[in-house]
């Protein structure tokens, strides 16, 4: 079968177009989850916070791939039948929900003690420190690096082609397989993921000069 560049993109965009809404769906969903993980790891409990630091050190100290390949055979193992899809959005979810939890961890514990020792001379409870005092300043510091890290998870994605869900990278592997020309296919895949994350670094930049979080 014979590919016309116009078939080319119209392929590559469409995979693009799964790359961008794993993307959005494991980073809202993984902040969601993060949110959850900071706030056990700031819980004046020893358990919750024991619980949520094993958490974060498992998914920062294993590989994404290896993370990938234990959520899709690890559940069919359980007689569950998982998509590439359901997979590819629950490890990424994961991933990006521990890192997220400990870029927020070190914001909010950026925030001085001080701050702490007024709110509890005001008989405010922890919670309500948290939520009106520490959390609103700590949120200020952690924009830029959250939007920064985006740039990962968008470049993670990639990695769910290894089982076979059909994203930017997978879609650009079958193309060259077919049209036997990986340097401009592989090429014009490079250039979609730099449009995706190329925005998100500038954006991270023009945040931290902003918000004057720089060094």
């Amino acid at each position: 079968m014979d590919f016309t560049l116009w078939d080319i993109l119209r392929n590559l965009l469409t995979g693009l177009q799964w790359t961008l809404l794993l993307s959005l769906v494991a980073f809202v969903c993984g902040g969601i989850a993060g949110l959850l993980v900071l706030l056990a790891r700031l819980s004046p409990l020893a358990a919750p916070r024991i619980l949520a630091r094993g958490y974060i050190e498992l998914f920062q100290g294993t590989p994404l791939l290896m993370q990938l390949f234990l959520v899709f055979f690890g559940i069919a193992l359980l007689g569950v039948d998982v998509s590439p899809w359901l997979a590819a959005a629950t490890a990424l979810t994961l991933f990006t929900s521990a890192f997220l939890a400990e870029i927020w961890r070190g914001c909010v514990e950026s925030i001085s003690r001080g701050q702490w020792e007024a709110s509890e001379s005001l008989a405010m409870s922890r919670l309500e420190t948290l939520r009106h005092v520490v959390l609103p300043q700590a949120l200020r510091i952690a924009v830029a690096p959250t939007v920064g890290f985006s740039v990962q998870v968008v470049k993670g994605t990639a990695v769910t082609s290894i089982i076979g869900f059909t994203e930017l990278t997978k879609t650009g592997s079958m193309l060259a397989n077919a049209t036997f020309e990986p340097f401009m296919v592989y090429g014009f895949v490079a250039l979609g993921y730099f449009l995706l994350c190329y925005p998100l670094s500038l954006a991270a930049y023009r945040l931290e000069r902003r918000l004057n979080v720089t060094a």
